[in-house]
């Protein structure tokens, strides 16, 4: 997907990017310093009412804050989707001080430490359990605070999502229990005072493939409802999981929505609700809510040329944006879309490098990208920037200050 299309959706204006209907230097100047992130309210809102419209009414949203916890952009989606999702004590604080309900939080991730799961249980949100020894270990937290635990097993199918950013389900894995093991753990905690209220089924990330992401959500369908018969009790909560990709790079292309929603909404009708007709039926999404909702300004402080290569050395780089900098999973580099976010008007004149303030030749922002004749003091700005950006990047890498972050 071009640049173009990004400038389309923030809009411009006088030849500077616009976020929220700011333009950039107004919104700098009311930031006070480069660089920083900022967020399109209105961008997120938009999203939302775009995914209830091609999900239907009975698929409800869940919200994986790991993709933006700042509190700001949390306080915001949790008063538009219907369930949050944290991965740590610390974004579950984050979720509940942001008026999300304990009833419809739930907690994923491995290695929840004791004191974690004791102020999960005593806050009354949903304990995804990852493994029978985590089972075990929450049932003492519930002895320990006095109040039966609220679960759900996350089960890590026996088949694979091709296409995926990130594979988190098939094969070995860290996350969930085997299915074929599921059975017999669900034996277990029939014994045990817990509160069994169903499933969560992961099984990859960043999918831009609508056929694929169909052909997962039915496996997953099947398969939960399969093990639901074993539960011993009612299900009445199915986590689908999530995975919608946004287009980060030239040749990518969105993801039909449309055709996803429209699988889901026929695998509901005819599958889920003759079975379980009263279950909570919960995609999960991150990146899709927010990622392209935001965008990454730093500022050029040097300019130079080595050998024939200009490059626009900036105040950020890979501290704050650890995935454009390719070092965030990528086999191999690529550009994030990036403009000089104060210079829209001019024509593109050169191809430049944009680095990084790092001491470090993995702080790249950008690699032979075409840009106006760029000078010290004007505005880079990068696209896709509102997930996995800020909270995933090595922040204390050499000492400099974090970036602040802005919901406009």
């Amino acid at each position: 997907m071009d640049v173009e299309h990004h400038l389309e959706r923030f809009g411009t204006a006088d030849g500077q990017l616009c976020v929220g209907g700011v333009p950039l230097g107004r919104l700098t100047a009311r930031v006070g310093s480069t660089p920083y992130f900022a967020y399109d309210r209105d961008a997120i809102t938009a999203r939302v009412q775009r995914l209830r419209a091609a999900l239907g009414a009975e698929v409800e949203l869940g919200y994986a804050v790991k993709a933006n916890p700042m509190p700001a952009v949390v306080g915001h989606l949790a008063g538009l989707v219907d369930w949050l999702d944290v991965a740590s004590a610390g974004e579950m604080h984050v979720a509940l001080d942001a008026a999300g309900s304990p009833e419809r939080t739930s907690f994923a991730g491995p290695g929840k430490t004791d004191a974690e799961l004791e102020q999960a249980v005593a806050a009354g949100v949903l304990v995804e359990l990852e493994s029978a020894g985590e089972a075990d270990r929450v049932v003492g937290a519930g002895e320990r605070v006095g109040l039966r635990p609220r679960v759900a097993v996350r089960v890590n199918p026996d088949f694979v999502v091709k296409g995926s950013g990130m594979r988190m389900g098939g094969g070995p894995q860290q996350f969930g229990v085997d299915v074929e093991q599921v059975p017999g753990l669900l034996d277990l905690l029939a014994e045990r005072d817990l509160a069994l209220e169903g499933f969560h089924l992961f099984a990859g990330s960043q999918n831009l493939h609508a056929e694929i992401i169909a052909e997962a959500q039915q496996r997953t369908v099947e398969l939960l409802l399969a093990l639901a018969d074993k539960a011993a009790g009612p299900v009445s909560y199915l986590n689908l999981g999530g995975g919608f990709g946004i287009p980060y790079f030239d040749k990518d292309q969105p993801l039909d929505l449309p055709r996803v929603g429209e699988q889901l909404r026929v695998l509901v009708e005819e599958r889920v609700r003759p079975a379980l007709p009263d279950a909570h039926v919960v995609v999960e999404l991150g990146r899709f809510l927010v990622g392209e909702a935001g965008v990454y300004v730093t500022r050029v402080v040097d300019r130079k040329v080595s050998r024939g290569t200009t490059y626009l050395v900036v105040d950020g780089g890979m501290h704050h944006q650890l995935a454009a900098s390719g070092n965030f999973g990528q086999v191999i580099r690529r550009n994030y879309p990036l403009v000089v976010g104060d210079r829209l008007d001019q024509q593109r004149t050169e191809r430049a490098d944009v680095v990084g303030c790092l001491c470090t030749p993995l702080d790249v922002l950008g690699t032979g990208v075409a840009v106006p004749d760029a000078q010290v003091g004007d505005l880079v700005v990068l696209f896709q920037a509102g997930a996995y950006g800020r909270s995933a990047s090595p922040l204390g890498f050499l000492g400099h200050p974090a970036p602040p972050e802005i919901l406009v």
